[in-house]
């Protein structure tokens, strides 16, 4: 029988693939571009968090600070990364959310699942971008060219069809075109977490938490984890499966009663509150904290065995992420 042994959790943001030096300086003019929400959902203006920022904003974005967080940061990526080497696996799932990468608004479903036999990460461009912001992004790519990872294409099968039985309805994909690749939320896992295990095979698991009007909805995500669970303790062959939640958490308003009330949820696995988050709270980039929600009732029967947290700001307007890392074991 298989059997979920391990569930980790990453954040995936553009901070982890810039360097200090743009974090303190960089980022104050390309966050006036970014979506802003309130905890209400309403639409925010970087001008306006300015003007109602905490008189000790600016005190939270110093370069020693943010040099410091950014150490923190870096730190907790090489701890998940031994702690992913150090655990046997013969799969790993990987749920994160698609922004206009493989799906466009033409045809955007809700859950989808790839199950071919590889999925290609596409090498970096030979003339990289101008745009500092572009040029980072363009870091989750191969340096040295195309590399099409394996894909448990039977276990995602088997996913696809259990899924579908059990009521949740799945975009099954078995290829994508050669002018596309693997998305940055599956891309940076590679990239961060697998350099080692590059054979590791995947089974990339697409939800849509940016764009209306059909995101998961936090209660379906609990579900989902929980059928996950249930459908690889079902298949036949026995494997040790891994699952790993790519993104969030909050951002890009850090939000640290939110991250806060995520982080004890985590700890004494109350899923009840994580499937009740107001959907409101989940815009942006923080609409990725569903792929944690997901992973964290997969992991049901597991322990949190530990988490990383830096409130990543990075501008006066007190925006930036919440960035997380997490095992369950």
């Amino acid at each position: 029988m298989a059997r979920i042994t391990a569930a980790f959790g990453s954040s995936h943001s553009v901070m982890l693939v810039t360097e200090a030096e743009d974090w303190i300086e960089k980022f104050r003019v390309s966050d006036r571009r970014m979506p802003l929400y309130g905890r209400g959902g309403e639409t925010l203006t970087y001008d306006g968090l300015l003007a109602a920022a905490p008189a000790d904003a600016e005190d939270r974005v110093t370069p020693e600070k943010m040099i410091e967080r950014h150490r923190q940061t870096d730190a907790s990526i090489l701890k998940l990364r031994a702690a992913i080497e150090a655990t046997p696996l013969d799969a790993l799932i990987i749920v994160g959310d698609d922004q206009h990468e493989l799906f466009l608004d033409a045809m955007m479903p809700s859950l989808a699942i790839f199950y071919g036999d590889t999925i290609r990460n596409a090498g970096a461009p030979e003339t990289m971008p101008e745009d500092w912001y572009k040029r980072a992004q363009m870091r989750r790519r191969e340096p040295d060219g195309d590399i099409h990872y394996p894909v448990h294409g039977k276990l995602a099968l088997h996913l696809i069809t259990g899924l579908t039985k059990n009521g949740f309805d799945i975009t099954a994909v078995k290829s994508i075109p050669p002018d596309q690749h693997e998305g940055h939320a599956y891309s940076y896992i590679h990239r961060t977490y697998l350099p080692a295990r590059k054979s590791l095979p995947i089974i990339p698991v697409f939800m849509n938490t940016y764009y209306e009007p059909n995101p998961v909805s936090p209660s379906r995500c609990v579900k989902l984890g929980r059928a996950i669970k249930a459908l690889v303790e079902s298949y036949p062959d026995d494997l040790r499966v891994g699952i790993i939640a790519s993104g969030g958490l909050s951002h890009f308003v850090v939000d640290e009663e939110l991250d806060h009330g995520l982080i004890e949820a985590f700890r004494k696995n109350d899923l009840d509150y994580l499937g009740a988050l107001p959907p409101e709270r989940l815009k942006a980039g923080s609409s990725e904290i569903r792929s944690w929600i997901c992973a964290a009732a997969a992991a049901e029967g597991l322990g949190l065995a530990w988490i990383d947290y830096i409130p990543a700001y990075r501008t006066p307007a007190l925006t930036g992420a919440g960035l997380g890392f997490a095992q369950w074991s």
